[in-house]
């Protein structure tokens, strides 16, 4: 049962009954907009319903991977007179029911009512129901006074049989030891009671096992592990679900029984079954992944490890073309195999695909079936494959490849759907934001000009730099305009935003002040005519800019600014200046902004440096003191060509990370040829 705090941002457990400890604790706070059964239950108002575990692995991964238990789940708004107090949350074992039945939609929607009514009025009586800082776990018994030796009886009993006996309450702690299970685990019971198992017996410290203790109780299923003694013995451990808590049957090696689950700790020396933290690391490594790339190279570096798997391929589609993306274990002739072949006829393509579906083929007698054309790539014997789909379109598929033939176990196959979920949710991401980014890209470098004009007297170099992959794609931009044979005008200016909308401004500026410049406006007027332009297309974003107009023949440069950052200008072998320019207002402000200029004289050899933000800001780092480092190493020799002025000035420093693009434009007075 859940309550909704923090501001209804929150739900939070007030109570449990038959969840181990441990796992209540894990799901005691919720977010209202988590990706979790409940939580959705309760921003939809409405009863979700899961089958079983594949169903929660299909709709709610990351959920599925911290439950891996067989257990179907009812979740439901608790809510009264229109209003949503909180959320409950039911669960039974799994056995095979496809829908709740009428008489238990019923039951569920009186108590949910009867739950609403009570939190309603507790809160209309200013004393609403406060969770208590951890839930209260709740016996499902009721109790019954025994009789004064029933007790001992009971433990006579179960120490006159062979094997041995411990019964785990909620909190696995060990509230009974017979003497025959304190033998075989070669302990004293006063050494165990009221210790949790893996505290009293720290050989038995494994999560693999404590999965065990969890899934005999969510599931109601007997579940089954081996462990090796420190003293080299192999015990059997059997888990027979015992409200509250789990009753474990001890016994040697080799009395097992069927029917029941098995997992088999690190000791064994034998594969185990993918471990929850394994999978938990990898949902929150995914979590973070921005990029396409991230994805791949998450997805390469946890899956294989976690299950076991010999090969793996990420597998994408362009222009009717299977691409490799990623992969581990393959060989480069396996690889040249993908790549390339059609789409139509590639190995993943068939039956179930366009589901959303993994698929699982223990043997290749198995996968060619299905997929006639398939190729057998480096001989491998065993597949799975989870589909990758964004938006209901297939963008890929994750294989994942076994060198022999494997049969895969349900317990696998949820946690592989689970891990299906999650990539496919990282890549819906990722290819989303991949997508936008190429688009932005695509329009930034079709408004920048792919060659600067080649004019007598100046020397010119430029240079784009896009930030760190990752990164939003920026609005800087740079410009030189030939306005006669002795005259040329230089732009630089840096759109507000980092996104599509900010590339295509950025052409229209630059549309706009080569206009209004090859009209024969001074500096001041073209961005003056720019500004009002801007102000009315797009009110709601601003830009910085810097138009520097060069007379070859007077070797004198006329500048204005619109709010951007000051120009450099370098002497023949002399220091640095900073050129304090009157900067107005950004553009697309205010209509009716005027914009002053400013005169400077340019001699042969001199440099001047136009420049965005991207070049000197950096976090902690006053912007006046960044442009002076700037001014400091800027050099205006003048045997040193532009261009290797430009790639020093643009390096990037070990390990740095842009979070900005930049611009520069280089500018060299020289004398005219003849």
């Amino acid at each position: 049962m859940y309550v909704l705090a923090d501001e209804r941002r929150l739900l939070q457990m007030e109570s449990a009954i038959g969840l181990p400890v441990t796992v209540a604790r894990t799901w005691m706070r919720i977010r209202t907009n988590a990706s979790v059964p409940v939580a959705l239950a309760v921003r939809e108002r409405r009863l979700i319903w899961l089958s079983d575990r594949v169903a929660l692995a299909r709709e709610f991964p990351a959920a599925a991977l911290s439950l891996p238990y067989h257990f179907a789940m009812a979740t439901s708004p608790v809510c009264s007179d229109g209003v949503v107090w909180g959320g409950l949350v039911l669960g039974w074992p799994t056995a095979g029911e496809s829908e709740l039945t009428p008489q238990q939609l019923a039951v569920i929607d009186d108590v949910r009512a009867r739950m609403g009514r009570l939190l309603h009025e507790a809160s209309g009586r200013g004393h609403p129901v406060v969770p208590p800082a951890q839930p209260r776990v709740l016996d499902p018994i009721r109790a019954h006074r025994p009789g004064p030796y029933t007790g001992l009886a009971a433990l006579t009993s179960l120490n006159s049989l062979p094997e041995g006996y411990c019964h785990l309450d909620a909190y696995a702690r060990v509230t009974l030891v017979t003497a025959p299970a304190a033998e075989l685990l070669a302990t004293q019971p006063a050494q165990m009671l009221g210790k949790r198992l893996c505290k009293a017996l720290p050989w038995l410290d494994d999560p693999i096992y404590e999965g065990r203790y969890r899934a005999a109780i969510v599931g109601h299923q007997t579940t089954r592990f081996t462990a090796r003694h420190p003293d080299g013995r192999r015990l059997s451990f059997q888990c027979y679900p015992s409200l509250p808590g789990v009753t474990l049957r001890i016994t040697q090696e080799g009395t097992t029984d069927t029917g029941a689950e098995t997992a088999t700790g690190a000791t064994d020396g034998r594969p185990r079954v993918i471990g929850l933290h394994d999978v938990l690391h990898l949902a929150a490594a995914l979590a973070q992944a921005t990029t396409a790339q991230d994805v791949l190279d998450l997805v390469a570096d946890h899956v294989m490890p976690v299950t076991e798997a010999q090969a793996m391929a990420i597998l994408t589609w362009d222009s009717g073309r299977m691409r490799v993306a990623a992969s581990r274990g393959y060989s480069p002739r396996g690889l040249d195999d993908f790549n390339g072949r059609p789409v139509a006829h590639a190995v993943h393509w068939g039956r179930g695909y366009d589901q959303g579906r993994p698929a699982f083929y223990a043997t290749w007698e198995e996968f060619h079936r299905t997929y006639p054309d398939a190729i057998r790539i480096d001989g491998m014997g065993a597949w799975v494959l989870l589909p990758l789909v964004a938006l209901g379109q297939s963008i890929g598929t994750c294989v994942l490849a076994y060198e022999r033939p494997r049969e895969f176990s349900d317990n696998e196959r949820s946690v592989f759907t689970a891990l299906g979920g999650l990539i496919t949710q990282a890549f819906e991401r990722a290819w989303l934001f991949d997508s936008k980014h190429r688009l932005a890209e695509s329009l930034q470098s079709t408004q920048l000009p792919h060659d600067l004009p080649e004019l007598d007297g100046l020397d010119v170099a430029a240079r784009y730099v896009p930030a760190t992959p990752g990164m939003d794609i920026g609005g800087d931009f740079y410009d030189l305009i030939r306005l006669s044979d002795t005259v040329a005008a230089a732009v630089i200016g840096d759109v507000q935003g980092h996104d599509v909308t900010a590339a295509a401004l950025m052409g229209q500026v630059r549309t706009a002040i080569r206009a209004h410049a090859t009209a024969g406006a001074d500096p001041g007027e073209v961005l003056a005519h720019t500004n009002r332009l801007l102000t009315e297309l797009t009110p709601d974003r601003f830009t910085s800019c810097l138009y520097v107009s060069f007379d070859l023949r007077r070797r004198t440069a006329s500048l204005s600014s619109a709010g951007h950052l000051p120009p450099l200008l370098g002497l023949p072998n002399g220091p640095a200046e900073i050129i304090e320019t009157a900067p107005g207002l950004l553009l697309g402000i205010d209509p009716d902004t005027d914009y002053g200029t400013t005169d400077l004289n340019v001699p042969p050899g001199s440099v001047m440096a136009l420049y965005t933000d991207g070049l000197v800001e950096a976090p902690g780092l006053d912007l006046g003191d960044a442009i002076a480092a700037l001014a400091a190493r800027f050099t205006a020799a003048p045997d040193r060509p532009l261009s290797d002025l430009a790639e020093t000035l643009t390096a990037p420093t070990e390990n740095e990370r842009r979070t900005d693009d930049i611009a520069l434009l280089l500018l060299r007075s020289t004398l005219p040829s003849g």
